[in-house]
C-alpha cells in the first residue's frame, strides 16, 4: 500500500473556545462537523499548508501554536494531523463553494454538542486538555463607529502578537437593519489599546465584573458622543 497522504486541521483557539466548521460536501459528510483544513501538497509543511487552507477556506490568516498529539486516517489514502491555531489577521467565515456553510465557536462544554466527523473525533479530547490547561486572560473591548477603524486596530494588534477579534456592536433601541458599531476585543493590555483607541476615536467598554466578562451581557445605551475609559480613583 502507498504511504497516506497527510491532511492537516487547524484547531482554531479563542479565549477557551475552539472553532468548528460544518461541511457541505461531499454528500455523506454534508451537515457534520470538522477542523477546517485540507491536503498538504508537494514540497509544503505542515504548517504552511495549514495556513494556505485557513486562507482559502476561511478567508483568515492564522498563526500554528502547537501540534496536537497523534494521528487520524480518513479513508485508505489520508491520514489527518491537527493543531492549535490562531487568528492573527481576518474573520473566520464559512465559503459554501470552499465546503462549509457555518462555524461556531464552541466552549469546552460544548464540544460534544456538534456532530463530528470520525476522523476529527480523536482530538476533540486532547482541544479538551488545551483548553482547560489556558491560564485565563484578561480580555478588554473598545468601540467603534467606522468599520473601518476597527479593523485597522485589530490589524494593528495582531501585528504586534496580540489576539484580536472584530465583533458587530448592538445598541439598546436599535432595529437589525440599522447601523451599528463595531467592537474589538484583544488580550492586549489596556494602555496598548488606550493608544489605538486614541488614534481612531473610539472608547473602551470595560467589563464591571472582572476579566471574565469579555462580551456585553446587554447592548449598551446610546452614547451621545465618544466616551474615553474611565480609570477607577487612585
Amino acid at each position: 500500500m502507498s504511504e497516506r497522504t497527510l491532511v492537516v486541521a487547524a484547531a482554531i483557539v479563542e479565549r477557551e473556545r475552539v472553532l468548528a466548521a460544518r461541511r457541505t460536501s461531499p454528500a455523506e459528510a454534508a451537515g457534520r462537523w470538522e477542523l477546517p483544513g485540507g491536503k498538504v501538497e508537494p514540497g509544503e509543511s505542515p504548517e504552511v499548508a495549514l495556513v494556505r487552507e485557513i486562507g482559502e477556506e476561511l478567508g483568515c490568516l492564522i498563526e500554528v501554536l502547537d501540534w496536537l498529539p497523534g494521528e487520524a486516517p480518513v479513508g485508505e489514502a489520508h491520514v489527518l494531523r491537527a493543531a492549535t491555531a490562531r487568528i492573527t489577521a481576518g474573520e473566520a467565515r464559512p465559503r459554501e463553494r470552499d465546503g462549509h456553510d457555518a462555524v461556531r465557536w464552541l466552549s469546552v462544554e460544548e464540544l460534544h454538542e456538534v456532530d463530528w466527523l470520525e476522523p476529527d473525533l480523536p482530538f476533540v479530547e486532547a482541544i479538551r486538555d488545551w483548553l482547560t490547561s489556558e491560564e485565563p486572560v484578561e480580555i478588554h473591548r473598545a468601540v467603534f463607529f467606522e468599520e473601518d477603524d476597527a479593523r485597522a486596530v485589530a490589524e494593528q494588534l495582531g501585528s504586534d502578537g496580540w489576539w484580536a477579534g472584530v465583533r458587530r456592536e448592538r445598541y439598546q433601541g436599535e432595529d437589525d437593519d440599522e447601523d451599528h458599531p463595531w467592537a474589538v476585543e484583544t488580550d492586549a493590555p489596556a494602555f496598548v489599546l488606550e493608544v489605538l483607541v486614541d488614534e481612531h476615536d473610539g472608547w473602551f467598554d470595560l467589563p464591571e465584573d472582572g476579566p471574565d466578562a469579555s462580551v456585553a451581557p446587554e447592548p449598551l445605551d446610546l452614547p451621545t458622543s465618544p466616551r474615553r475609559i474611565k480609570r477607577p480613583p487612585a
